[in-house]
């Protein structure tokens, strides 16, 4: 499990990221659409999973434009903004910001992904949501960067998980 802190609170998650040069681990999430969407969707593609909390939090939405804005200069690259917020949320969000560059999924009818990949928040009053974590995946399905967020408020580093991209 990792410990992480929301204002100085500390929480804990149901585990790990994936390690570095291990194969990412199997999803099945749900697209603004109601479809389902996994791996073999973005085949041959290199993912950035940007995880967190809920799309309603200042820092998430922060997250979630950043990474729109930076995708569309990267090839052969899909980002997947991962919360377990509603398909019609995430939907609304992109819609209303102009998010074009980004796929937007839930884990509502998968919370085995927040399992798989140790972000599911275990304790306190955010128990049950995803913590703020990157995972960048490459064309082969090969983890070849990961980050766990220390404070929710905290924004990832960017810099560092599109590094992972070069």
């Amino acid at each position: 499990m990792a410990q992480i802190t929301l204002k100085g609170n500390p929480f804990e998650t149901a585990g790990t990221l994936p390690a570095t040069g291990s194969e990412a681990p199997f999803f099945c999430l749900v697209k603004t659409d109601l479809s389902e969407a996994g791996p073999a969707d973005f085949a041959s593609k290199r993912m950035v999973l940007n995880i967190f909390p809920s799309l309603d939090t200042p820092v998430c939405a922060a997250s979630v434009r950043r990474f729109n804005q930076e995708a569309s200069s990267l090839d052969n690259t899909v980002v997947l903004c991962i919360s377990a917020d509603l398909p019609f949320a995430h939907n609304r969000f992109c819609e209303t910001e102009g998010l074009k560059n980004v796929v937007a999924l839930s884990t509502f009818r998968s919370p085995e992904f927040g399992l798989n990949y140790g972000v599911t928040i275990t304790n306190g009053p955010l128990k049950g949501l995803l913590s703020r974590a990157i995972v960048v995946v490459d064309a082969d399905g090969i983890v070849c960067y990961s980050e766990q967020v220390p404070e929710i408020v905290q924004e990832p580093d960017y810099s560092a998980a599109l590094q992972a991209l070069v």
